[in-house]
């Protein structure tokens, strides 16, 4: 099995300690390592010619710098944003083309996942599966709470212990229809981290995004030769800008995708700054704090002074303040995901 990392988002929801120029992916969030090291850790049953990250051409150092153990050959460089389809069609055509017939996963570089013995073994379940059946394959985890910023898919028919047949994807939903969906015990948090065969990938393509699959064929046919990055560059930013789930997981026959649940993985997309509050915690009141902070009688809160500039905060609950030298934002908690929306 090869894995490719997911490292070429922008992480917005965390501006500003997360910009363009240095993404959540490259910052420590959740400890002292950053959350790409974390992720390639986490990989450790795997060999580092196993593993391929993409990235951002700007990332490139950042990238080498954090994980020597990666050869630059197995770093992909996506030369313009234009989504996971995209990204994840073309990591798809390399290793079809070194590697026929190999099965890849697709995880993410800013997910944070606490259980790394289930996680190992549920990779390794999918890709059995893809093995045998060629179907597309996710591994989903248990929702545990009626959580509006995930989204989510519906399951059906228990093929095997924590397999699953697809019913039906579902978008982030409000607070009511999650709380139903909790009820159900029909729906899983949909994680995004994919395993199959990489020529089965490809075959979905083919059919479904004809002419994705025609620019990913000509970039595969130039990978690994002198030609190489003048004609990504040429072809890649053509592409169109979409989202794996809608150009292909969304309309493939569900009786070609697998779902392989994961009961205690300890997952969370750490999408805005509650999200990292809630993981860093264990009681409503704690508060955290980092740098040049300090506070008087605030409970819930988080606050990161990233500068020279002292913060000091007094009697403030569940309120955010994140100050770097590229901003300050100041919010309620249960605020942060509209961070991007003001940006």
């Amino acid at each position: 099995m090869k894995a490719v990392i997911l490292a070429g988002g922008g992480g917005t929801r965390l501006w500003p300690l997360s910009t363009q120029e240095k993404p959540k992916q490259f910052q420590c969030l959740t400890s002292d390592k950053t959350m790409l090291e974390e992720t390639v850790e986490r990989l450790d049953f795997l060999k580092p010619e196993d593993i391929y990250i993409a990235i951002n051409e700007d990332h490139l150092a950042f990238t080498q710098e954090l994980c020597p153990q990666i050869s630059r050959k197995n770093i992909i460089i996506e030369p313009a944003l234009r989504d996971t389809a995209s990204c994840i069609g073309f990591a798809a055509g390399i290793i079809e083309k070194r590697h026929p017939g190999e099965v890849m996963c697709v995880i993410y570089a800013d997910h944070l996942i606490k259980n790394k013995k289930e996680f190992q073994e549920k990779l390794e379940e999918a890709a059995e599966i893809a093995k045998k059946e060629e179907t597309l394959n996710i591994v989903e985890v248990t929702a545990k709470e009626p959580n509006t910023n995930y989204g989510y898919v519906k399951i059906k028919n228990e093929l095997s212990p924590n397999v699953f047949e697809l019913d039906s994807f579902k978008e982030k939903p409000d607070i009511e229809t999650a709380e139903e969906f909790i009820k159900s015990g029909d729906y899983l948090w949909n994680t995004g981290m994919y395993v199959w065969k990489a020529k089965t990938l490809l075959s979905h393509y083919e059919k479904l995004q004809p002419e994705a699959h025609s620019k990913i064929l000509m970039m595969m046919e130039v990978y690994d030769t002198e030609m190489e990055m003048d004609i990504i560059r040429e072809i890649y930013p053509t592409l169109e800008k979409t989202s794996i789930d809608y150009a292909i997981m969304e309309k493939v026959d569900p009786k070609e995708v697998r779902i392989i649940k994961a009961n205690d993985l300890g997952w969370s997309d750490i999408g805005n700054w509650e999200a990292i509050w809630e993981e860093l915690t264990t009681t409503p009141e704690e508060t955290i704090k980092r740098g040049s902070v300090e506070m008087l009688d605030c409970k819930g809160c988080l606050i990161y002074g990233d500068t020279k500039t002292p913060v000091k905060a007094i009697g403030l609950e569940d309120v955010v303040i994140i100050n770097t030298k590229d901003g300050l934002i100041v919010c309620k908690k249960d605020q942060s995901k509209r961070i991007k929306d003001l940006l």
